[in-house]
């Protein structure tokens, strides 16, 4: 055991992005992410994205199936707990007294004597200027005599990032979430609350894909729930990892939490650049980490999830993202506007792109005339094909507001799009680029059928775009 520890934790350290694969941390067995909301700001001066995300869980089926058959739940939790890391600093909240409130409480994630001296002193200088220990060795974490008395170890998939707090949501607190209690009753129990919480958030998770507006609804307003304890958290080369003093199992353990971070200007996975007209911009790579330099998340292949996000920055600026619809602008002060986007098909976490600069759209203005002559001729489909469409068989995919269920949709030759470039290369893409996307879209949709996704937009980036990492979506 303890040689398969220090093979781990050596090959986290050594490994290379660029040739090998992306360890997967997350314990998503345990604890598996329904839906992301994000909350960020944009600075181009500092080169960092700060903000908070908020993550709702669902208990996960490997902890659901061990619970149901009698077994230590979280026996499995802990020999994965096992391979991580063993030497990150271990940031202990200064002002929650509930999460740890004294130094016995604290002292079992902590490590003992000179090594504990040691550690103090290496992070005298962290840059969250928060009390900081180790986490004790592998023989605190993965102590197989006695387990059961552990807590619950959260792990996360996170590299390049400043975790500032993390903190447990008040969900319970939203003005009409009663709708999600059912019979539950408020006892000021604590153990209670917390039950009553995780219940919320279950029953929120759950909610049936024809109440996805109403389920967004509530993400939004508890999202934006007070905090109700902060947690102890730790950050590896490739994880974050979170527990809540005397809590043991994944189903006592907050279903919602808020991270507050910021990203690094060197995180490998936004690059910050100027775009053809020389103006800053910053955008997603998707690779070769995928997003765990721009929010905690979870990337094993079962993690599929929702999202919104709301991202604030100057007035010059445009927010793109992968979302659903098309975001307008608000203006929240002078010089600051909000960009808000949301999805409701679950996907995977690499999916979120973003891209914020100076973009300007082209309209499709002369060229609309010339759309029009030819709409009726390329991009109508034979007859027969449209009635085969009509009649395909219902999806078998996991349930969301599927747009394959909509028949206007099943003959949608061409999505809604829109087109984004720097200001020098406005003409040259209303002239040659204009022409060709319906063409492409028609052609795709003649190819592989209805698009998944009710809308696009196109964004012509730097020269210096060196990733596809954006052309998942």
């Amino acid at each position: 055991m303890n040689m398969e520890n220090a093979q781990q934790m050596n090959t986290e350290t050594h490994l290379d992005p660029m040739k090998d694969d992306l360890p997967l941390m997350a314990n998503t067995s345990y604890m598996l992410v329904k839906h992301y909301v994000l909350d960020l700001d944009v600075d181009f001066k500092s080169k960092v994205i700060e903000g908070s995300i908020v993550l709702f869980f669902e208990t996960g089926s490997q902890y659901r199936k061990t619970s149901s058959a009698g077994k230590e739940c979280c026996q499995s939790q802990f020999d994965e707990t096992c391979k991580m890391r063993a030497s990150e600093p271990c940031h202990i909240p200064m002002r929650n007294v509930r999460t740890c409130s004294s130094e016995t409480e604290c002292s079992d994630f902590a490590v003992s004597g000179k090594e504990e001296e040691a550690t103090s002193d290496e992070n005298s200088n962290h840059s969250n200027n928060e009390q900081a220990s180790g986490i004790s060795s592998s023989k605190d974490c993965c102590d197989l005599e006695d387990r059961g008395n552990k807590d619950f170890l959260l792990v996360l998939d996170c590299c390049d990032l400043s975790v500032l707090k993390v903190e447990e949501v008040d969900v319970a607190a939203v003005s009409g979430i009663e709708k999600f209690t059912r019979s539950a009753k408020l006892t000021g129990v604590s153990k209670e609350l917390e039950n009553l919480r995780n219940r919320i958030v279950h029953e929120l998770v759950t909610l049936p894909a024809d109440r996805w507006k109403e389920q967004l609804y509530y993400f939004t307003h508890c999202s934006q729930a007070p905090g109700c304890g902060e947690l102890l958290f730790s950050t590896g080369t490739w994880s974050l990892e979170i527990r809540k003093s005397g809590i043991q199992t994944p189903a006592d353990f907050p279903h919602a939490i808020r991270i507050w971070y910021k990203t690094k200007p060197e995180g490998r996975s936004v690059t910050w650049t100027t775009d053809q007209s020389g103006r800053p911009c910053v955008y997603t790579m998707g690779s070769p980490i995928n997003n765990r330099a721009l929010f905690p998340c979870q990337e094993p292949p079962i993690a599929l999830s929702t999202w919104q996000a709301s991202v604030r920055t100057a007035a010059d600026f445009v927010v793109l993202m992968s979302g659903e619809n098309s975001a307008e602008p608000v203006q929240l002060q002078e010089g600051i506007l909000s960009w808000y986007y949301y999805v409701s098909m679950p996907m995977p976490a690499s999916t979120f792109t973003i891209a914020v600069g100076c973009w300007q759209e082209v309209k499709q203005q002369s060229f609309q005339q010339k759309a029009a002559i030819g709409t009726n001729t390329e991009f109508s489909l034979p007859s027969s094909q449209t009635d085969l469409r009509w009649h395909e068989e219902i999806c078998g995919h996991v349930e969301y507001p599927c747009r394959f269920q909509n028949p206007a949709a099943r003959l949608q030759a061409v999505i809604p799009y829109r087109v984004f470039a720097p200001w020098c290369l406005m003409e040259s893409c209303e002239e040659y680029l204009l022409q060709l996307i319906p063409q492409c879209l028609s052609a795709a949709y003649a190819t592989l059928g209805t698009h998944p996704f009710s809308r696009l937009d196109v964004l012509i980036v730097p020269s210096n775009f060196s990733s596809l990492g954006m052309a998942r979506t």
